[in-house]
Parts: C-alpha cells; sequence; structure tokens
C-alpha cells in the first residue's frame, strides 16, 4: 500500500506576500525610479520679481543688517524726527500660492511700524529689542532659543507668543531664513531608521539611537555627510504611531527613515525633511488622520505655512504621497464603527476650506477624498487602526498599502 501523501501546509493568504520586502518595496521602487528621472525645478525660469524671496546669510551678514537698519533709525532721529521699520505684511492677503513650485510666497507688501505712533509704539519697542538681541548673537556665533529670548525681558515682551511673532517679522525685514537668526525652538521631532548624518561633526547612527530615535536638531546647518540605504521616508503624524512603528522596528524589514513633528511640525523637523527630500531623492510617504487636520499638516510640510510664507523656499518639500490613513480606508479596512469619529462644525468648515485651496484642488485624487470624508461626515484617527491588534499598522496595514502602490 503506498504511502499516503502529506497535504501540503496551506498558508494564511498573503501572508508572504505583504512581509516579503522584495514585493512589498516593488512599487516603492517605481516611484523612486520615476522620482530620478524628474528635473528639479529651475527657480530661474519662475518670476518671481512681484514676491519677496529671502536668501541665506552668514551671522557677520546678519549683524550688518540689523546695523543698517539701527543707523537708519539714528540718522531719523537726528533728523528730528522718530523712528519707524517697514515690516513686510505676512496678512493673508499679501500671500500667493505658485504652482510651478507648489508653494506659498509672499508678496512685496509692508505696513510702517513707527515709534511716533501710540498705537505702534511697543510692538515698535519690542522689534528693536529682538532685533539688538539677534545682533548679539550672530555676531558672537552663539545659538539661542525662542524661549531664551523671551526671558531676556519679560516685562517688556509679557507672552512669547509676541516675541516669536516679532522674531518671523525680523527675519522677513532682514531678508533671511529664521534659522539664519542664531534663535531656534526647543527639539520637537524625532527620526530612527535607516539614516547616518554627522551633527557638528559627531557622527549620528539613526539605528542606534534608542527605540524612539533621534530628536531632531535645530541647528539644521551644523548636520553635513547625510547617508542613507533607505527606499523612501515615512512621515508620520503623531508620536503615538511612530512609536509603535519605531518599537516594532519597522525600518529594518522595509528599509526607511521614520519622521514625526509630533502633530503641526516645527521649523527644525520642516527643514530637515526638505533636506533629506534634496539629497537622498526617495520617496516621503504621509501617514496622517483621516481628518482635515491631518490634511492640513500634510499640506504645511508640502506648501508651508501662511505664517512663514516668506522662508517657505527651505521649509517646504513637494511631491509628499498621501499613503493614508485616508477616508477611503474606513471602508476599505472595515474600520469598526466605534473607531469612527462624527466630524464636528469646525471639521466640516476646515474641510469645505480646503477643497478651495489650490494645493488639493491640483490632485482630483486628494479632492475625491476630502469630498468624501465630508460626505459621511466621519473621521478617524491613526490609532483606530489598533481595533485589528496593536501591531496590525506594522505588520498588514503598511505592507499591504506599500505592495500595492496605494498612495495618491
Amino acid at each position: 500500500m503506498a504511502p499516503k501523501k502529506k497535504k501540503a501546509r496551506q498558508q494564511r493568504p498573503l501572508e508572504n506576500e505583504i512581509l516579503d520586502p522584495e514585493i512589498v518595496l516593488k512599487e516603492v521602487r517605481r516611484c523612486k525610479a520615476l522620482l530620478d528621472k524628474q528635473k528639479p525645478i529651475d527657480e530661474s525660469t519662475v518670476d518671481l520679481s512681484a514676491y519677496r524671496v529671502v536668501k541665506e546669510m552668514t551671522g557677520d551678514k546678519v549683524a550688518k543688517e540689523i546695523h543698517d537698519l539701527f543707523l537708519k533709525c539714528a540718522e531719523s532721529i537726528l533728523a528730528g524726527n522718530s523712528f519707524k521699520f517697514d515690516v513686510p505684511s505676512r496678512a493673508a492677503g499679501n500671500q500667493h500660492y505658485v504652482p510651478e513650485l507648489d508653494r506659498i510666497v509672499l508678496k512685496q507688501n509692508t505696513s510702517e511700524r513707527s515709534f511716533a505712533n501710540v498705537s505702534q509704539v511697543r510692538k515698535t519697542a519690542i522689534m528693536t529689542r529682538v532685533l539688538s538681541l539677534v545682533h548679539e548673537v550672530t555676531t558672537k556665533g552663539i545659538h539661542v532659543t525662542k524661549r531664551d529670548l523671551f526671558y531676556t525681558d519679560v516685562k517688556l515682551f509679557k507672552k512669547q507668543e509676541e516675541s516669536d511673532a516679532v522674531l518671523d517679522d525680523a527675519a522677513c525685514m532682514i531678508g533671511c531664513p529664521r534659522s539664519c537668526l542664531n534663535v531656534v525652538a526647543a527639539d520637537k521631532g524625532l527620526v530612527v531608521g535607516r539614516l547616518q548624518f554627522r551633527e557638528d561633526g559627531d557622527l549620528i547612527d539613526c539605528t542606534r539611537m534608542g527605540v524612539t530615535g533621534k530628536a531632531i536638531p535645530a541647528y539644521i546647518d551644523k548636520i553635513t555627510e547625510i547617508r542613507s540605504d533607505a527606499e523612501f521616508v515615512l512621515l508620520v503624524e503623531k508620536d503615538a504611531a511612530y512609536n509603535r512603528l519605531a518599537e516594532d522596528r519597522f525600518y529594518n524589514q522595509f528599509p526607511c527613515i521614520l519622521i514625526t513633528g509630533k502633530g503641526q511640525p516645527d521649523v527644525a523637523t520642516r527643514m530637515f525633511l526638505s533636506r533629506l527630500k534634496q539629497e537622498l531623492k526617495i520617496p516621503v510617504l504621509a501617514f496622517v488622520d483621516s481628518d482635515p487636520y491631518g490634511l492640513k499638516i500634510l499640506s504645511v510640510y508640502m506648501s508651508g505655512s501662511k505664517a512663514m510664507s516668506y522662508d517657505s523656499a527651505s521649509l517646504t518639500t513637494p511631491d509628499i504621497k498621501w499613503l493614508g490613513l485616508r477616508p477611503s480606508d474606513l471602508d476599505a479596512y472595515a474600520l469598526p464603527d466605534q473607531c469612527r469619529l462624527p466630524m464636528t462644525q469646525k471639521d466640516i468648515d476646515m474641510g469645505k476650506q480646503l477643497l478651495k485651496e489650490e494645493f488639493v484642488l491640483k490632485n482630483p485624487a486628494w479632492v475625491r477624498e476630502l469630498e468624501r470624508m465630508l460626505q459621511t461626515k466621519q473621521k478617524a484617527e491613526i490609532q483606530a487602526l489598533s481595533a485589528f491588534g496593536f501591531q496590525f499598522v506594522t505588520k498588514v496595514y503598511l505592507p499591504r498599502k506599500l505592495r500595492q502602490g496605494d498612495w495618491i
């Protein structure tokens, strides 16, 4: 009697396919190949004469610009007049979206800030104080935080928001990125994964910086020798989802760099991402909440914020792909009702406003997703995927999305 043949062990559907990097990353590599073929935008072909364009400056150059501003003030006082500053307007009406560059820029309108005007005395005094402090740090070649700056004259500034806003005005007036003022925000963003660089000469290996990785340094200008074998950057909106991916060492199975700005990103995180995209030339995929604010945060990375439109050239990363969590995913993955949240009126208003934005309108797939969200009036956070298991994101959702090339 012939021996019975053993039945072949049945594998769970897609088990090997989902977790095999060679299969999962096929579409990512195709996306990278397309990026390699794209010619960088030649900004010299775009007429920016009607807009305010800031330029990188050394500390000595910034100090000289401030010196010249104070010299004009002194001459005005000696002539028997008060002194004033012509401050570029950062109001919404003075901003413009340039589709060729896919970013928001600032137009040339200015407003007068005069010490002789009773309603402007305090703000002019704050501007004068901030400029003198920036002159000091750039002359000494040191960096300070925005909090340090605030505590130099608490009685004058009263709230840090006021000194922060005037700091942006000062950068815009001088004509340089805010980072050139040597005043930085406290570390906020995080990075982990297949990335090495030198920070002020010290070698940093982001695969060996603990579970949550390395704080993105505020001094982006001190970063050199960026190296990576990553196939893509995964930009994660929230640190909770980032921590899950970092702890599961997602970047080892699927070579990538994980970055989070912990919600609304700071300047350093935006500059760091922009620099990675320029130097590594790999796709950037975004993993954000399925709500209008997730898309709004994504727009800040891509096209810039209106508050810092004067510095959009160094802060924006065009062509980020929206990987998830998208409104269509809620039904595609049968997300339970208890994990979906009703949109508030504020959410709905924000969604409608986004449908008027040029950076959304230029992408029909984004428009369809946003319209679907507004039609269903449902939203969901990334963490809602934990309903299928705490490692569902790293073991199923993201590998499947990558394998299918399911981004827009």
